[in-house]
């Protein structure tokens, strides 16, 4: 059972600095199959890479960790020695210890609910460059869409819109915290409205504090009132047109629809 079960802690076993998951699983492949072939793919390696591996931990352990297997029904074989059947025991006595120990300190954390929050907010893996921790601070609810209020650092607000069905599933509340994402290539800037106004529900000003120049698109970092950092994804024309620079100020706009909402399960 592998430690990554658990939500906010894992770790990674290795014994001796080198035999870790990768090789136990070229291990348990070849008691499985029979074949060193069939093995190395399962696990990832080449044929040769797998042999040099085996051999190399062999020299470790003082011992031959397969055999082949001539004749019989099947035609012959490669099989486990009974050092590596040992050892491959071992290791998943190990693996199943080491997860009883992290369900155990994962205990001690949610004893910490501040801190447990934090690290499962962290813990969350997205595409999204754009991610806000924050509070759900409002919901009005219509019969197909509705519009929630995410507010995060600085007192600012992010709004979202999803189906009316998409905020049942959530059980969205007021006082839940929440993530709000927003894709980088969703984010328009904005250096001067020239008197005009924009639809975009979510307008944010604040100060160009990177640029990071690609050979075909930039991010634009955008950082706002309260510490916050937007990121825009733009076209090194659109830099270039915008003569986009550190220490400028610009408007990060952005639909309420581009808005996604995560919301903690219980």
């Amino acid at each position: 059972m592998p430690a990554t079960d658990t939500i906010l802690l894992s770790s990674e076993l290795k014994l001796v600095h080198r035999l870790d998951q990768r090789f136990f699983a070229l291990l348990d492949a070849i008691a499985q199959t029979g074949s060193i072939n069939r093995a190395a793919s399962t696990a990832g390696y080449s044929y040769k890479g797998a042999w040099m591996l085996l051999e190399s931990a062999g020299n470790l352990v003082n011992g031959a960790l397969i055999e082949t297997v001539t004749g019989g029904k099947g035609g012959g074989g490669t099989r486990l020695t009974p050092a590596a059947v040992e050892l491959l025991a071992v290791w998943r006595e190990l693996q199943r210890r080491n997860l009883e120990f992290l369900h155990r300190q994962e205990a001690w954390l949610n004893q910490l609910p501040a801190l447990a929050g934090l690290l499962r907010r962290m813990a969350m893996k997205t595409s999204a460059r754009n991610q806000f921790a924050g509070v759900i601070s409002a919901i009005d609810t219509g019969p197909v869409t509705t519009q929630v209020t995410v507010t995060i650092a600085g007192a600012q607000e992010i709004v979202a819109t999803m189906t009316t069905t998409a905020a049942n599933r959530l059980k969205i509340k007021i006082g839940g915290n929440a993530i709000a994402l927003i894709k980088s290539s969703a984010v328009v800037l904005v250096t001067d409205f020239s008197g005009f106004a924009l639809s975009a529900r979510n307008q944010f000003e604040g100060t160009v504090s990177r640029v990071e120049r690609g050979a075909v698109s930039s991010l634009v970092v955008l950082t706002l009132p309260g510490g916050a950092c937007m990121t825009a994804s733009l076209t090194n024309d659109a830099v270039d047109a915008l003569s986009l620079a550190v220490g400028q100020t610009a408007t990060a706009v952005f639909k309420a629809y581009a808005v996604m909402v995560a919301v903690q399960q219980e």
